[in-house]
């Protein structure tokens, strides 16, 4: 069944929490102070019963202009607004200012109920309904019956009852699909229970046992039991308001203006991206960098607004913005909030986040300005692929994406993937944790500034095979796993872009070449290499026995073991291919037949010196060819 959230509205002294005790036979005001005053302080919580056996949950918020931060942290959460109007006095200064609010929040259903119909004759009560309809003319209220009621005699109640229960059957229903948020709006705990919290469930569904997070503190905890409208349920839904008692958290680690979670949904940031609007009736524009009061879920922050595309944004006028906040916050794409002024505290405007993590903007760039404008219009296939070709050298995952597209579905998240794919705009590359994705156009540049690499690289090293792996990796791909860039390594490779050589990178079309002279050495070495099979020569001793050109020798010997045509076994040993490959039959054809090797027993197999023989030992057990047990040495 649908879940419904009414609010209240209005001026102080209206009568708000009176007729919500006309209509549900329950005070929503638990202050010794609030009921000494007679005025509201906090917010008021309480159900009833419709007609049409939907219960809706209900909110009362103060009136007074000194608790309009209260009354915000309870509007959040509203789909019908029952504004109520003293028929005795009529529009008030905060009747306009909760319209107002109301509206920014884009509360889209409302009822007008105009109390105390019993102190006002009836030519009184005519005019002051002229004049609602005068004052709520181009709101999202325009329209709405007006319902003359007395909560004292009860006349009209039963028709505002009745009203109410139609509003609510053409309400849209909340989504139980998407991520779990509930803004806190009290916390406190019960002996014997510990830390209790309450709030309007806005998206999703919280069971017992699962697990949430504390936002913007980033605290895990886990549900232990829920209560809706003081029954305990094990499942609570969106559009409901809810208790919910968590575990292992003291009180002072949640409060109001918390959120709690689906753990992961969401990334605390001290700057918003929004589509900021000015309420027509303010009185002066805002300046650029001006400090205000930012009003969001349950949570009041002080904020610096940056004007990204001009100096003062005037009454009636709308312009992106980033809002520079002075504590953490916690918020999605598409989020409602509101700005007040930072003295004296009046509501001039509101808008909506359209990314809740950004970087620090610059101001007056044309290409900010159009990735707004994208997120604004909220096509997500568009979003995402902007987020990308701006983020993918941060090397984005799956996770990452859909929560800067504003939290979409799994569902919604593969078809836009699979699209951008199919036009060939996106590559993606999976590890077995984690899933990154990266534009073509990102792709593409580090084709080119891999190319340049090698290109400068190959002109400095003419006879190496190419650069090492890591160092490339270290020098185009920051940060990266090396896992990862194994992969797009891989992927420049089947593209004709790169050739993987063991640990080195080259172009894919590179080729050692040797001159004359280092062609001869060449011989050399290699004849050297071959008639000294197992106790080969150093690098060192070539140049000096056979009157080569010692830079020159080293050089090619170099070459010669980049190439895989001399095994390197240490810094002093190097032999030939042929001889390493023949020493690794001689070996497992001994461990073979005898089980197991010693180093003498090697050396004698080869025909070779102590030296040499442990060497080669050495380098198999190193490779996991050989595992050493005492003095014998095992096949792997």
């Amino acid at each position: 069944m649908k879940n419904v959230i009414i609010g209240t509205a209005g001026h102080i002294d209206h009568g708000k929490t009176t007729l919500i005790r006309a209509l549900t036979g329950r005070d929503t005001d638990r202050l010794k102070e609030e009921k000494t005053r007679g005025i509201s302080i906090e917010l008021g919580f309480t159900y009833f019963d419709l007609p049409s056996g939907r219960r809706a949950g209900i909110i009362d918020v103060p009136g007074h202009e000194k608790f309009i931060k209260n009354m915000l942290a309870g509007a959040g959460g509203i789909d019908v607004v029952v504004l109520v109007i003293a028929a005795d006095e009529g529009v008030m200064p905060q009747t306009r200012e909760h319209l107002n609010i109301l509206s920014l929040l884009k509360v889209k259903k409302g009822i007008i109920a105009l109390t105390k119909k019993d102190m006002v004759d009836q030519e009184w009560l005519e005019m002051i309904i002229e004049q609602i309809k005068e004052e709520t003319a181009d709101s999202f209220i325009e329209g709405a019956k007006i319902i003359p009621v007395s909560s004292v005699t009860g006349e009209g109640i039963k028709e505002l009852i009745e009203d109410i229960d139609s509003v609510t059957e053409i309400v849209e229903e909340k989504d139980n699909n998407g991520v779990f948020r509930l803004p806190v709006d009290r916390a406190f705990t019960i002996t014997g229970f510990g830390t209790v919290v309450t709030g309007t469930l806005i998206s999703g569904t919280i069971s017992e046992g699962d697990r949430v997070e504390i936002f913007p503190r980033k605290t895990e905890t886990r549900v232990r039991s829920i209560q809706v409208h003081d029954k305990n349920v094990k499942t609570a839904y969106a559009g409901q308001r809810v208790a919910i008692n968590i575990a292992n958290i003291k009180l002072g680690g949640i409060q109001r203006g918390d959120i709690l979670a689906q753990p992961g949904c969401m990334e605390p940031s001290m700057m918003l991206d929004a589509k900021l609007e000015i309420l027509g009736s303010t009185g002066k524009p805002i300046d650029n960098r001006d400090r205000l009061r930012f009003y969001h879920g349950t949570s009041e922050i002080m904020c610096r607004v940056v004007l990204l595309d001009r100096e003062e944004l005037k009454p009636g006028d709308s312009a992106f913005v980033q809002l520079r906040l002075e504590e953490d916050t916690a918020c999605m794409k598409g989020d409602r909030f509101v700005i007040r002024t930072y003295s004296p505290m009046l509501t001039i405007g509101g808008g909506t986040v359209l990314e809740p993590n950004p970087p620090k903007r610059k101001r007056y760039k044309k290409d900010t300005i159009e990735e707004l404008k994208i997120k604004e219009q909220g096509d997500p296939t568009e979003v995402v692929e902007r987020y990308l070709i701006q983020n993918s050298d941060k090397y984005p995952e799956r996770k990452t994406i859909i929560k800067a597209a504003g939290n979409i579905s799994a569902e919604i998240y593969e078809k836009i993937a699979a699209g951008l794919l199919e036009k060939k705009l996106i590559k993606v590359f999976a590890l077995s944790d984690e899933t990154y994705v990266f534009h073509v156009r990102y792709l593409k540049d580090i084709e080119t500034k891999i190319a340049e690499l090698l290109e400068a690289y190959h002109k400095r090293n003419p006879l190496k095979s190419g650069i090492s792996k890591e160092e490339l990796r270290t020098r185009v791909f920051e940060g990266m796993k090396p896992r990862l860039a194994d992969l797009i390594f891989g992927y420049f490779e089947s593209e004709g872009i790169i050739r993987l050589e063991s640990q080195y990178v080259a172009k894919f079309d590179f080729t050692v070449k040797l001159n004359r002279q280092q062609e001869q050495i060449k011989e050399v070495i290699e004849r050297s290499y071959r008639e000294n099979r197992f106790n080969p020569p150093k690098a060192a001793e070539l140049a000096e026995t056979n009157r080569l050109d010692k830079n020159q020798c080293q050089l090619v010997y170099n070459a010669l073991i980049d190439m895989g045509e001399l095994v390197k076994l240490d810094e002093d040993i190097a032999i030939s291919k042929a001889a390493y490959d023949e020493a690794i039959e001689l070996l497992r054809k001994y461990i073979g037949e005898k089980g197991s090797i010693q180093l003498g027993q090697f050396r004698d197999l080869l025909g070779t010196s102590r030296k040499y023989a442990m060497a080669l030992l050495d380098y198999f057990d190193q490779n996991r060819i050989t595992k050493r047990v005492g003095d014998n040495r095992m096949l792997l």
